[in-house]
């Protein structure tokens, strides 16, 4: 008689290879891409530090400041009546750089083994990160040093999400990527959580260790990645994902029986693409300009620009809004902005399992956009009326806001990566993301600057330009929400013809 195995074995067996191999590669990339966002958020949690109100504090013996400054103890040079304009400048300098190198590193990344390259952005990103903290230990006080840092740190940066998508794309086919990259995407929310969070500890005393331990953070996240990525699925000899599914997307779109509702325009593709039909183990990296030939790209990435604008400003200067509105300390501002990236975590889960089950990526953006708008309205004039409001509007807005952001540089930015016009060329994955996250990262640079530059005209100001923003967004989707319609219709007279049958 055979023994009965122990439960750990059934338990094994139930998984195959290949779902433990995805399922290390997703969890080691959601940890790679936190770091990343880790470090990117205690500047937004210290700016309340780097200039402060000081007429409540007691002088410190020795001091040489007058009774009358009220700034005695904040930062120079943010100690000026001007800092939000360097604070705002200090922000762009890290945002242009990521903008502009994100173009690149894109086409680097198709070129570059992903393990190297990755290892060596978050080493590098870990170091200028430090680096900034490091004026504070070093009393530094002039603004070209910040600047210089953050122009680095954007351009380390930008290594990262080309890569880490192209490394998911890789891994995981078409079927449910709205919903596993939604979760997966938390990882941006939880990355500015506990950037947050570490910042907070420290931003009362040594601010500059605010910096300094999420830069040592993902530094050792650089030598893990190194250690143990694995790019592709045939490297363990695993199988390959299935990108394009089946006979039903044959049907999707009216307009074009052969292609999906991103779809048409398949023969100008040609060109860019005829390499793939070589017979070759590694097929060429497809060309910027082939990469925008992909139906839905330059919509998608039009959008994701003034998406990213709101979710950055957000980002940037949401604590210091919380600081002056609602007059709360600097950690709990910082604290409570972590409600924002809860939201996200949640908008980007909901926005993904829905799109999976409609087949309506861009609709889903617009529904998610259109709410969105009067949420900041309401929470503007009315979010800081009680805590348990304050909570649930940016609970709130944080889901409406994020949940288009995080499906475009998501699944989106997979699917037109992996599009069927390229005939299986998935060379082409870290060019379209880094054209769409590059295309949003300028969005990015201009909201946190305008910021700077509108709030001292008052924040209702910032507010409108935020609104403007969101619903510039959801116009630019028009065309592929119309194309969606007409695919669910199609598919809804051929089911109708089916059940006659």
């Amino acid at each position: 008689m055979r023994s009965s195995l122990a439960p750990g074995v059934w338990f094994l067996r139930a998984f195959s290879r290949d779902s433990w191999f995805r399922g290390f590669i997703l969890l080691l990339t959601f940890f790679i891409y936190t770091c990343y966002h880790m470090s990117r958020k205690p500047i937004s949690v210290v700016k309340s530090r780097l200039h402060q109100n000081c007429s409540e504090l007691i002088h410190p013996i020795n001091d040489t400041h007058s009774l009358n400054d009220t700034t005695w103890c904040s930062w120079a040079p943010f100690d000026q009546n001007n800092y939000k304009e360097l604070l705002g400048a200090v922000d762009n300098a890290f945002l242009v750089a990521y903008a502009i190198g994100m173009f690149i590193s894109g086409i680097f990344g198709e070129r570059l083994p992903l393990r190297y390259y990755l290892s060596a952005g978050m080493l590098l990103s870990g170091l200028f990160t430090a680096l900034f903290g490091l004026g504070y230990f070093w009393n530094i006080h002039m603004l070209w040093y910040f600047v210089l840092i953050q122009i680095f740190n954007g351009l380390a940066q930008t290594t990262g999400w080309p890569s880490v998508v192209t490394c998911v794309g890789n891994w995981f086919g078409k079927g449910k990527r709205g919903l596993i990259m939604g979760v997966w995407n938390s990882h941006t929310s939880v990355g500015n959580i506990l950037g947050s969070l570490i910042a907070g500890v420290w931003v009362n005393g040594q601010w500059g260790l605010s910096f300094v331990v999420p830069g040592i953070i993902t530094a050792a996240m650089g030598v893990i990645t190194f250690l143990f990525l694995i790019e592709y699925p045939e490297d363990v000899d695993c199988t390959p994902p299935q990108h394009h599914g089946g006979p039903e997307e044959k049907e999707d779109n009216p307009e074009d029986p052969g292609n999906g509702p991103y779809s048409s325009r398949e023969s100008s593709l040609d060109t860019a693409t005829r390499c793939s039909k070589e017979p070759s183990t590694q097929p060429a990296a497809i060309s910027f300009l082939g990469a925008l030939r992909i139906p839905g790209v330059i919509e998608f990435s039009l959008c994701l620009l003034f998406a990213k604008l709101v979710s950055y400003t957000f980002l940037y200067w949401l604590p210091l809004y919380i600081f002056n509105v609602a007059h709360f300390g600097a950690k709990e501002a910082g604290d409570l902005s972590t409600l924002f990236d809860v939201g996200g975590i949640i908008g980007g889960i909901v926005a993904g399992l829905i799109s999976d089950y409609t087949n309506g990526r861009a609709t889903i953006c617009c529904i998610m956009l259109i709410l969105a708008a009067p949420m900041m309205f309401l929470y503007n004039h009315f979010g800081q009326n009680g805590i348990t409001s304050s909570i649930v509007m940016l609970i709130v807005c944080g889901a409406l806001v994020n949940g288009p952001y995080a499906l475009i540089t998501t699944a989106v930015s997979a699917d037109l990566g992996t599009h069927k016009s390229l005939k299986g060329n998935a060379k082409a994955l870290s060019t379209v993301t880094a054209i769409i996250d590059g295309t949003g990262s300028i969005g990015a640079a201009l909201g946190p600057l305008l910021a700077g530059l509108i709030s001292p005209t008052g924040w209702n100001n910032v507010f409108y330009m935020l609104i403007s923003a969101d619903i510039l967004a959801c116009l630019l989707l028009c065309r592929l929400v119309y194309k969606e319609i007409l695919a669910w219709k199609s598919s809804m007279s051929r089911n109708r013809g089916y059940k006659e049958i």
